[in-house]
């Protein structure tokens, strides 16, 4: 008796697997798909093809490993990076082919800027940071209420811009400070302050 419990029948090939070989479904009497699961991907991919759609070929993988859509390897699970969302906890792409691909997908997303029209900014800049003069422009900047890009800067002086909240007032009162203009308001009542012209 607990032998049939443990075994099921597949309505597809006909042959008696254990119950761990099927699919949950809520919806059955004894909650498994009728199918195996190698039946109902066998019938997953035919469906597919006949729709006319490209379907991924199943690698064999041994166990700790994984197989990356991007180059097409098997290689071991410390070569992946951890995504919690993902029915293995793996990404999808091994860590060599997101540090390939990511940094012109991320041009892409946030700026609309191809890795090109980014070297040409770069290069019209002669290579160096317009505020500076000094370190390499690596970061491209842009305004952070219209999304235009404004330049390519180094990432002190890319930094600088955003802690200072892009606002020119700001920027302007701190280049008077450091020339030695500091700006004190005047107190004209109690909890008003008179700002300089």
């Amino acid at each position: 008796m607990s032998d049939e419990q443990e075994a099921k029948r597949c309505s597809r090939c006909r042959e008696s697997k254990p119950r761990t070989a099927f699919a949950s479904n809520k919806s059955m009497r004894d909650g498994l798909q009728a199918y195996c699961r190698e039946c109902s991907a066998e019938y997953y991919r035919q469906r597919q093809e006949a729709k006319g759609r490209a379907v991924r070929k199943k690698v064999p993988v041994p166990p700790g490993h994984k197989h990356c859509r991007g180059c097409g390897e098997v290689k071991p699970h410390s070569e992946w990076h951890r995504k919690t969302s993902a029915p293995d906890g793996l990404a999808s792409r091994c860590k060599a082919c997101k540090a390939a691909t990511d940094p012109a997908g991320h041009l892409r997303r946030k700026y609309g800027l191809t890795a090109a029209q980014r070297d040409e900014m770069v290069a019209s800049q002669m290579g160096l940071c317009v505020i500076c003069f000094k370190a390499p422009a690596v970061h491209v900047d842009h305004c952070h209420k219209t999304g235009r890009v404004r330049g390519v800067l180094c990432f002190n002086c890319n930094s600088g811009l955003g802690l200072l909240r892009d606002d020119p007032d700001v920027i302007n009162r701190a280049a008077d400070y450091l020339e030695g203009n500091a700006w004190k308001p005047t107190l004209v009542a109690p909890g008003v302050y008179q700002l300089p012209s």
